[in-house]
């Protein structure tokens, strides 16, 4: 059987070498916004690894709408040679890159994980230049009991958020980017604009579904002003939450984002629980989003990125095979393994799995595994004419 993983995706002018994407996951180790060689050594050895689609962190549109201090930012043009760096090598090794851009309302401003993810009182200055951190959402209205209430949206303030994306967006492609994902989900903005829990708004952007809908849909609209017709515009979607979107708010969303230009739907789920970031409604096991895939890729008649504790090549393969999703994101287990892609191959029979990773890498890996040796290999192992060490 030909392996669907290691088949390429052309979405619009982009050919992905296989199905394999890095999920995007915040490091939280830029510097006033800024990419730093942390960034550069982290992206670079998952394009050396094989991974077909290497996708940058949740990289902020505005200052405000950090969620730790060490966000990665693009809301300025400074930020964008450090970025060209990143995306120059990754290319430079057969992969294709994009980036996230996320912006994250009432959920700003907190501490790293590593420390507690705690919110920061209304002292703690802004990312940028040390200005007043200010928290902005749909609603005045917080998801924790202890983080701060922020300040209600106007319709001016809407308008100028949704031109930072726009202009993020044209920055991505100035750096380099190929693809580029909106993060809609685990509660940030635009999953806030959605949810009738955290948007009570009376005015065009709130009430009904259609209306909390306006913002991811101008979003979008706007973005495509900006971001390359030939080039694939992913979105990130909470397929359900805690809250009360259903997969069927998901499927209709998806379509509305599809006319507007939305190619790839990433399918995760949860984050409107303040226990955690990115807490499903669903107990997390092998494949749990899967099926959340699924269910839009055919209801939406769109492709779709399934995500979730996909850790084992035949499990990957298996959703590619069944039509559960396009394109498979390895999270944690990329983190455990950077050489996934080339591990994958290899179980999965692929003829010349050491193709997937560079000559340099290669010649030395195709030894470790025993092949090349010829008879020279048998007698070291039966300790003959072994070489003196």
């Amino acid at each position: 059987m030909q392996s669907k993983l290691f088949s390429p995706l052309q979405i619009r002018d982009v050919v992905i070498r296989n199905r394999i994407a890095l999920s995007p996951m915040l490091t939280y180790s830029a510097v006033n916004g800024h990419a730093s060689d942390w960034h550069f050594a982290h992206y670079a050895k998952y394009a050396v690894g094989g991974v077909g689609l290497v996708m940058v962190e949740s990289t902020k549109v505005d200052p405000r709408g950090c969620t730790t201090p060490s966000d990665l930012g693009l809301w300025k043009d400074e930020f964008i040679p450090q970025m060209q760096r990143i995306t120059s090598f990754v290319k430079s090794y057969g992969a294709t890159v994009g980036i996230q851009l996320g912006h994250s309302g009432i959920k700003a401003r907190n501490s790293v994980p590593w420390k507690g993810r705690a919110p920061l009182d209304a002292s703690q200055k802004g990312v940028d230049h040390g200005e007043e951190w200010e928290l902005i959402g749909p609603s005045a209205i917080s998801l924790s009991s202890k983080a701060a209430l922020p300040r209600a949206m106007t319709i001016k303030d809407i308008q100028e958020q949704i031109e930072c994306w726009g202009k993020a967006a044209e920055r991505a492609d100035r750096a380099g980017y190929d693809v580029l994902e909106l993060h809609g989900a685990h509660g940030y903005l635009t999953h806030q604009f959605l949810s009738a829990t955290t948007n009570l708004r009376t005015d065009e952007y709130g009430g009904t579904p259609e209306k909390r809908m306006r913002f991811a849909i101008e979003v979008v609209e706007r973005v495509r002003q900006s971001w390359p017709h030939n080039k694939p515009l992913f979105y990130r979607t909470s397929a359900v939450d805690e809250v009360g979107w259903t997969i069927e708010d998901s499927i209709n969303l998806a379509k509305v984002l599809k006319a507007k230009g939305v190619d790839v739907f990433d399918c995760s789920s949860g984050g409107m629980s303040e226990k955690s970031a990115v807490l499903s409604p669903v107990k997390p096991s092998y494949g749990y989003q899967v099926p959340y895939s699924e269910k839009i890729r055919h209801g939406a008649d769109i492709m779709t990125m399934a995500v979730g504790l996909i850790i084992h090549a035949d499990q990957a393969e298996s959703i590619l095979q069944k039509g559960q999703a396009d394109i498979v994101a390895i999270g944690r287990e990329m983190l455990h393994n950077p050489n996934w892609a080339l591990d994958a191959a290899s179980k999965l029979g692929q003829d010349n799995p050491f193709g997937t990773v560079p000559d340099s890498y290669a010649y030395w890996l195709e030894k470790r595994a025993g092949i090349g040796f010829g008879e020279r290999s048998s007698t070291w192992l039966k300790g003959i004419d072994a070489p003196h060490v």
